[in-house]
């Protein structure tokens, strides 16, 4: 069965008019996302991510400069296939037809996102009314089930409480809820869960992947941590300095990494298993995104880093048919370098716990 494609990205750069000068947040990105799919963007701050989100649900602020690229979200009416380039719609055209209807977003902190003055009630059955003109009885119900569908016991009192009486994991319920009221073809992630205590937290990423199995909207979640993405993902982008530096399958990426910031990654995630006496940091910061970057962004960082690495950018090369990573080490002139021993190990443990819990 052919997948249907729900939104493309092409050579998204985009850059930030600032008192110190020009931003180069984005430097052309690709990304593909597929329905009833959950692909990750994951890097450090600063990597592009959030940009990235932001420019997909155009909400970008007003000192953003889209130099090149496309966004093209594809609408599947029931009878057609529509496609809409995200970059050339009015601002007021995006509010009213894609913004919360189409593609919808949960924010990293819920206290932002929920307005403190309106009940939770009200604050669910808004959207359906607006985009949709649903009465105020059938929002009701329908909100009440929202409620019920996101684990909260209790929703017909829910319905009549204001943000701050609610613990930080049920308004994140509830911001679920929100963006789930007018049934959104993509859902976008924004670090949904790095306010939350680790138990909250797992109660969060479960309830998404139940819901979106029952819904089959895709979802496109980003966040700077490798181990909540285990969880959810099913395709992986490793972002820095603004590019898609590593992609692949959550399988390729886990076990077979092929670019050394993606080994740094995996390298930094706490492991009560590791021996250790401290916690892998890799060396050195990101590049200044004020400053044009030649060749490879991470050579300054890259204890691999070729003569090349300092000239010319490496493009992505192919791998395999799902995995890419655009690093010099894997042109056929280059040495042959091999995964750090202590990442083999990592690997090699992650890779028995996975067989452990398929069984």
């Amino acid at each position: 069965m052919q997948k249907k494609l729900v939104l493309s990205v092409k050579d998204l750069t985009i850059s930030f008019k600032t008192n110190a000068g020009l931003v180069h947040a984005l430097r052309g990105v690709d990304l593909k996302i597929y329905q009833g799919e959950t692909v990750a963007l994951v890097g450090e701050s600063g990597s592009g991510k959030s940009v990235t989100a932001r420019a997909v649900m155009g909400i970008l602020s007003k000192n953003a400069a889209i130099e090149s690229g496309s966004i093209d979200f594809i609408h599947d009416n029931g009878s057609t296939e529509e496609t809409y380039n995200i970059l050339q719609l009015k601002q007021s055209y995006i509010r009213e037809h894609i913004n919360g209807k189409r593609i919808a977003m949960v924010f990293q902190d819920p206290m932002t996102s929920l307005d403190p003055t309106m009940t939770i009630g009200n604050q669910i059955m808004e959207g359906m009314r607006h985009h949709f003109k649903t009465s105020k009885s059938e929002a009701y119900q329908k909100a009440v089930e929202l409620l019920k569908e996101v684990d909260i016991v209790q929703a017909e009192a829910c319905m009549k409480r204001y943000p701050h009486q609610l613990s930080g994991g049920m308004r994140q319920r509830v911001v679920i809820a929100i963006a789930l009221a007018c049934n959104p073809e993509i859902l976008i992630c924004d670090e949904p869960t790095t306010a939350l205590d680790v138990t909250v937290q797992a109660h969060i990423l479960a309830l998404l992947k139940r819901i979106q199995a029952e819904r089959h909207f895709s979802i496109l979640f980003i966040t700077h941590n490798l181990g909540v993405v285990a969880k959810v993902a099913d395709y992986i982008n490793v972002m820095y300095a603004g590019k898609i530096i590593e992609s692949g399958t959550a399988q390729d990426i886990f076990f077979e990494p092929r670019h050394p910031y993606t080994w740094g990654l995996l390298s930094a995630i706490p492991d009560i298993s590791t021996v250790d006496e401290r916690l892998y940091a890799i060396p050195g910061s990101p590049p200044n995104m004020l400053e044009k970057i030649h060749g490879d962004a991470f050579a300054p960082r890259n204890q691999y880093a070729l003569n090349i690495d300092w000239e010319t950018a490496p493009p992505l090369f192919q791998i395999s048919k799902t995995h890419y990573a655009a690093t010099w080490l894997l042109d056929e002139h280059a040495p042959k370098i091999d995964l750090p021993e202590t990442l083999k190990v990592r690997i090699a443990a992650m890779h028995e716990e996975a067989l452990q819990n398929a069984r």
